[in-house]
């Protein structure tokens, strides 16, 4: 069995792919992973928590294997509806998936959230890896310590110590991680960077600076949708995107005085479309109200999300 790279290449031996669910709690660096593998930014990565809200495949290759990380909504305590969904799209993820790669912040260590993940994975039947994450944070005896603790709660197949900010151990992890996956056929085009469509990638770049440049509670009470996502006729895009809030008074926010927010939220989502999209890009955003958006279930349907009662 074989493949053929972008350049035309023939990939001599047998060819592997598989989908490893890239789950944890809030904040552990599993977008970051993510787009370091890939090469590219297609999952948003915020301080703020529970930034992703849905799974979102980055399609990696290595060698003769096409890896296909699953990032997937960090695993919390839930509150509202929308948690609910997300933390069963992190879960659906996991039970889908040929691998699962835990990710752990290594500065929280084993607290109860991840008790909590660990109770969900008992009830997992796929082959679990260990990544902790900022060990350039943590002395290196508290990482052995870490590591000795988790793998005497939990029988992982191999436990890996990684940084997802700086790159340290990830080329063995990844080296790892393509060489577990079930031998096949490679299930996306070997150029594409992801499952999600160009429109829901371009919404995902914009939600991200939305995150960035608010604060407190507003970006939990938004979304943004992709209205237009067109080819112009001198090669370049067109994309009109609409930003949701559930008030009137949150408006004003997200548009700023004078527009100058929502410039600026412009401004920084189209610096990282063009690379991503490889064209030059012309992009409008608006602001609208929709109240009770996060309990509308075709909004769920067009994040990804099952509806939760």
């Amino acid at each position: 069995m074989s493949g053929e790279t972008a350049a035309g290449e023939t990939v001599v031996g047998e060819t592997r792919a598989g989908f490893i669910a890239v789950i944890g709690a809030t904040n552990a660096g599993k977008s970051t992973l993510t787009n370091r593998l890939v090469g590219a930014k297609v999952s948003i990565v915020s301080q703020k928590v529970q930034t992703t809200r849905s799974r979102i495949t980055g399609i990696v290759m290595h060698g003769a294997a096409q890896v296909l990380l699953v990032d997937t909504p960090g695993i919390f305590k839930p509150r509202r509806r929308l948690d609910r969904a997300m933390i069963a799209a992190a879960w659906a993820g996991a039970a889908d998936a040929d691998l699962v790669l835990w990710m752990v912040d290594a500065e929280r260590g084993l607290d109860a959230a991840a008790e909590g993940i660990l109770d969900g994975l008992r009830g997992q039947d796929r082959p679990v890896y260990l990544a902790l994450n900022k060990i350039d944070r943590v002395p290196r005896e508290t990482l052995l310590g870490l590591a000795e603790a988790f793998n005497a709660a939990y029988g992982f197949v191999e436990t890996f110590m990684i940084s997802a900010a700086n790159g340290d151990g990830c080329a063995h992890l990844l080296d790892r991680l393509a060489q577990a996956l079930p031998a096949g056929p490679w299930l996306f085009p070997e150029d594409q960077l992801s499952d999600l469509p160009e429109r829901m990638l371009a919404a995902e770049i914009t939600r991200e600076k939305v995150f960035e440049r608010l604060h407190q509670e507003l970006p939990y009470s938004s979304t943004v949708e992709t209205e237009a996502f067109r080819q112009q006729g001198d090669g370049s895009l067109r994309i009109d995107q609409v930003i949701f809030v559930e008030r009137d008074s949150q408006k004003p926010i997200v548009l700023g005085k004078g527009g100058q927010t929502i410039k600026a939220i412009g401004s920084l989502a189209r610096r990282d479309m063009e690379p991503l999209f490889g064209k030059t890009v012309h992009l409008f955003l608006f602001v609208k109200v929709r109240d009770g958006w996060a309990d509308d279930p075709e909004r769920y349907r067009a994040m990804g999300l099952d509806w939760q009662p």
